[in-house]
């Protein structure tokens, strides 16, 4: 039958909307590799499952429990969903132990590390079990997130030191949960935090942005949430142990020459160093390259008379820049909003 031209050209112009691809993870359930939807560990989901077509996700749902596993999802697997099926991100744990000293190198350490373009996840916790920081090499990363429109929201990324390297890409995170102790959100990232929770587990620093020239997009926009700080992050004995919180600790220091963050629309707490900000090391440079803002945060932290001379107080239109629709948006427009809101 000859179709008319009207609806041919319509079939043309809006083809049908690809399909999706779902698959489940449970250690108990009846999975194997040579499934095509079932699956027993994460790793085996992510080499097995089929490929979504184009526009498509491969969504990936995984029941709770404590994964012990060291995760990788490759260059050549864009579009991956992760959803933790249980009642909170703490019912579905990520984690493996590896440090510095015992991967071989910082980023080599990580236990879940992500490559693959437009990846999601929801409702999960990516953790690093690995002891305390020693003179060793105690660097201890609990995700590496090499994601261009990548989306977090309900997760929690649990470690010490450099628990979250957010190194390239645009990268939204919404309604988390962040704790670390020494630059534990690091890496050169196109990165907006919003509406989560940034904690402080002993005296460091909160981000180590590593900017390397003025020209780039790149930077750390933390707005809409909450700076917290306690010695305890979760309900164990070696937690309880510790001694009571003492000293001070600072929103940021460079990585890099052009390190770049800002602190909007947030909540600080009386144990930020009045200066808010640090240099790297003594011996650099002074004044730094880095360019470090704040706009209308709140609590007893947020008090700027004392603020280190070469940081920033942004005015409203300055401040505009930093929305997260507009710091992501990008070339092709992209919508972190809009895309946080399809998940669950």
């Amino acid at each position: 039958m000859r179709l008319p031209l009207t609806l041919g050209l319509t079939l043309l112009t809006f083809p049908a909307a690809a399909q999706d691809i779902h698959v489940r993870v449970d250690p108990h359930g009846p999975g194997s590799a040579a499934s095509l939807t079932d699956y027993t560990t994460i790793q085996q989901a992510l080499d097995h499952a089929p490929e979504a077509a184009p526009g498509g996700r491969v969504v990936i749902s995984i029941a709770p429990g404590i994964y012990k596993e060291r995760v990788v999802v490759t260059r050549n697997r864009p579009r991956i969903t992760l959803i933790g099926l249980g009642k909170s991100p703490a019912d579905t744990v990520i984690t493996a132990s590896q440090n510095a000293a015992s991967a071989g190198g910082t980023f080599l350490s990580a236990t879940v590390e992500i490559d693959g373009d437009a990846f999601e996840a929801d409702n999960l916790t990516f953790q690093n079990d690995a002891p305390p920081p020693t003179p060793a090499g105690g660097q201890a990363v609990a995700a590496a997130v090499r994601s261009d429109r990548a989306v977090f929201k309900h997760c929690r990324f649990v470690s010490d030191q450099d628990t979250l390297f957010a190194d390239f890409g645009r990268q939204y995170y919404l309604d988390s949960f962040i704790a670390g102790g020494v630059d534990f959100i690091f890496g050169n990232a196109t990165a907006v935090f919003d509406h989560d929770e940034i904690h402080e587990i002993r005296p460091g620093y909160l981000t180590a942005q590593s900017r390397t020239d003025p020209t780039q997009t790149t930077g750390y926009v933390i707005t809409n949430s909450i700076v917290t700080r306690s010695m305890c992050i979760r309900d164990a004995p070696e937690c309880r142990a510790r001694a009571p919180w003492t000293g001070t600790f600072y929103l940021g220091r460079p990585w890099r020459l052009y390190s770049r963050v800002i602190f909007m629309h947030t909540e600080l707490p009386a144990d930020l160093n009045p200066e808010g900000w640090s240099v790297w090391k003594k011996t650099d440079d002074f004044p730094p390259k880095a360019f470090y803002a704040e706009f209308e945060n709140t609590g007893p932290g947020a008090y700027t008379s004392k603020r280190a001379s070469w940081s920033h107080q942004l005015t409203p239109a300055e401040a505009a820049a930093y929305a997260p629709r507009t710091f992501l948006a990008g070339n092709d427009h992209w919508d972190p909003i809009a895309e946080a809101a399809k998940l669950p």
